[in-house]
């Protein structure tokens, strides 16, 4: 059912409110003024029915996913934190300080599947609305990146394991007897097959891991024989088989029992070389830094190929579509995409001017600022390691970390604003008194 009207805020004499007790100046305080609450009960509405148990309000839903996502915080903490900060009461619509919760943890996972991708878009759409004429830029770069997914490190000997770990539950769910549990064998097999590295135990390392997918082939089989075939649990059955049978250089290989949509990524950096988890593009504006655009891609699709839907996603964020997009040569290929035209570094032409190379060199060393920018999503705003599950919570965890990082920058030009008000007024005011403090001093 859908969340009842808020009541009319009254004043109380020994429980002031909120606006009068805490400091306008602190960052969520004004945060809180320009964004339109509003509009959420038009968007988000519709995902409630007429009846039913009334649901919680969708300022408070949406405040929590903002705050959680803002100050880099668990599901948990950021319930816990609400009842002890009065900012994140105010930011979420509270008139009066509130003792008890604002919801159980597991009503944020509800909310975010009911609101979905499209729910993340519209976030991201009023963060980009934030910053009014500095988010429609006519020139923007573009940028790919990995989403990691909370996922271990895969080998074959872990996934082996965790086959039979499944199939274990499996059969204790269906109180299934198996002829052998293995229950002590294949936790002395995976310490076995650690010591592969090394001359003296590699052999039996190695005859340890065959052992390891033996067992995992033959508690399968025993599932198939014992289960019926449209059994609950057979999508997992099947995602063993695939495990089972898949080699070292097949496509599409399976990297996660519980995230089998989980690709691997080669980024050739020295400290990481490969990443698992889903790629990323970005669209950041070029002067002002703002996040236009957020995609998830499902496959590990070419850079170049990402120009097309990542606009068409600017232009339902923000509305416009920009002249010009600046990119790295991983973008190598097509040049322009309707009205956009794609600028990669290259060689200046012979009849360049100097006016012109000095404009190219400038263009691509602004196109730099957005690894930083790309660092801080995921140092700062739990894009470095994603913890929702699903493609869908891939493409909700991006355009939640971009909506944070705009409502973070915004905050940030309010500050310098307010900031250079205040120092604009008290030079006014030392510019009015000083000629009267020295006209005092010299009659006197």
């Amino acid at each position: 059912m859908k969340a009842k009207p808020a009541p009319t805020p009254r004043a109380q004499f020994l429980m002031p409110d909120l606006p009068t007790m805490l400091d306008a100046r602190q960052p969520l305080y004004r945060l809180a003024q320009p964004i339109d609450w509003a509009q959420f009960e038009t968007t988000f509405g519709t995902h409630y029915s007429a009846e039913g148990r009334p649901a919680l309000p969708l300022r408070r839903m949406v405040g929590l996913l903002l705050l959680k996502q803002l100050h880099n915080l668990r599901d948990e903490r950021v319930v816990e934190q609400w009842t002890l900060n009065p900012y994140f009461q105010f930011f979420c619509g509270e008139r009066e300080f509130q003792w008890s919760a604002p919801c159980a943890a597991s009503e944020l996972v509800h909310f975010r599947h009911r609101i979905g991708p499209d729910g993340g878009e519209k976030l991201l759409a009023v963060s980009v609305a934030l910053h009014g004429a500095k988010a429609q830029e006519k020139a923007v770069v573009l940028d790919t990146t990995a989403q990691e997914k909370a996922i271990t490190f895969p080998t074959d000997a872990k996934l082996h394991a965790k086959i039979v770990r499944t199939a274990q539950r499996i059969a204790r769910r269906n109180e299934l007897a198996l002829r052998q549990s293995y229950t002590r064998t294949v936790p002395r097999l995976l310490q076995a097959q650690r010591g592969w590295r090394h001359p003296r135990t590699r052999k039996h390392a190695r005859k340890a891991a065959r052992k390891l997918k033996t067992i995992a082939g033959r508690l399968v089989r025993e599932l198939d024989r014992k289960l019926p075939a449209g059994h609950l649990y057979g999508h997992l059955r099947s995602l063993c088989r695939r495990i089972l049978t898949q080699k070292r250089h097949d496509t599409d290989k399976i990297y996660s029992l519980h995230e089998p949509h989980v690709y691997c990524l080669a980024k050739g950096k020295a400290h990481k070389e490969y990443e698992f988890g889903a790629k990323a593009a970005l669209v950041v504006g070029k002067k002002h830094g703002v996040i236009l655009g957020a995609l998830n891609l499902e496959k590990n699709t070419y850079d170049g190929h990402t120009v097309e839907p990542a606009l068409l996603q600017v232009e339902r964020v923000a509305g416009y579509r920009p002249d010009k997009g600046i990119a790295d040569r991983g973008y190598r290929g097509r040049r322009y995409f309707g009205a956009t035209e794609l600028l990669l570094p290259a060689v200046p032409a012979a009849d360049a001017t100097a006016d012109a190379k000095r404009k190219a060199r400038e263009r691509f060393w602004r196109r730099a600022a957005i690894e930083p920018r790309i660092g801080h999503l995921k140092s700062d705003f739990r894009l470095g390691r994603n913890f929702l599950k699903g493609v869908k919570g891939d493409a909700l965890n991006l355009l939640l970390a971009a909506t944070a990082a705009n409502l973070r920058l915004w905050l940030r030009a309010a500050s310098a604003c307010f900031h250079a008000i205040f120092a604009s007024f008290i030079a006014a005011v030392r510019g009015a008194l000083l000629p009267r403090a020295l006209s005092a001093r010299t009659a006197f």
